[in-house]
């Protein structure tokens, strides 16, 4: 093995992956990306510029709404980078460390995510069962509490997911198969023992989006 390949993770770069087979019309798929990021945004940045202008919309539902809508920007802005940067500049290259960070806030926000889709139907599920004490049960404070939670959740369960993975030796084909880095992406890479990061990304997926 090279001296390359043997040394630690973070001075090494993963390449990363478009859409196989389709490298001549990138060009005209980064266009399609670029408006569904653009629309991503504008569409999120206006429905949290409505809810916050609104002072009847400053209900739990709408605050419910907006972060969900917040954690939709999180993930556009993580992940659309990357993927233009490969369609547009051909530019596939990503350091570890990068990577690491980009894995950190994809897995925390995709949590997130489905911690607030919980809240929104927990919000109905009061608002159907219980009207009369729906203004009391979720209140601001409540409300602040709950996704104070759902966030700090989210970054405890994925925190040692970049300690885990630095932890190894990246001594296999340096190529992923997405156009961002996932845990379950990056980990197939290292010529060490998987099984503790196999088994602790199926538990948090199994306890979390289960």
């Amino acid at each position: 093995m090279s001296a390359v390949n043997d040394t630690k993770s973070n001075s090494e770069v993963l390449l990363l992956t478009g859409i196989s087979g389709l490298k001549d019309i990138h060009l005209w798929i980064s266009i399609s990306f670029c408006l569904m990021y653009v629309i991503s945004i504008v569409g999120n940045s206006v429905i949290l510029f409505i809810i916050k202008t609104g002072p009847s919309l400053h209900e739990p539902m709408y605050i419910f709404l907006s972060m969900l809508a917040i954690t939709d920007l999180g993930l556009s802005v993580t992940t659309m980078p990357t993927i233009l940067g490969i369609f547009l500049f051909k530019s596939r290259e990503i350091s570890l460390d990068a990577c690491f960070a980009q894995l950190f806030f994809i897995h925390s926000l995709s949590y997130i995510e489905s911690s607030v889709l919980l809240l929104m139907a927990f919000d109905r599920f009061v608002a159907i069962c219980n009207p009369l004490r729906y203004a009391s049960i979720l209140n601001p404070p409540k409300i602040a509490k709950m996704g104070l939670v759902c966030v700090l959740r989210a970054v405890v369960l994925i925190f040692p997911l970049p300690f885990l993975l630095k932890r190894f030796q990246y001594c296999r084909a340096n190529v992923l198969s997405h156009s961002f880095c996932v845990h379950q992406d990056v980990m197939k890479l290292a010529c060490s023992d998987i099984t503790v990061n196999s088994i602790y990304g199926l538990s948090i997926a199994l306890l979390t989006v289960g």
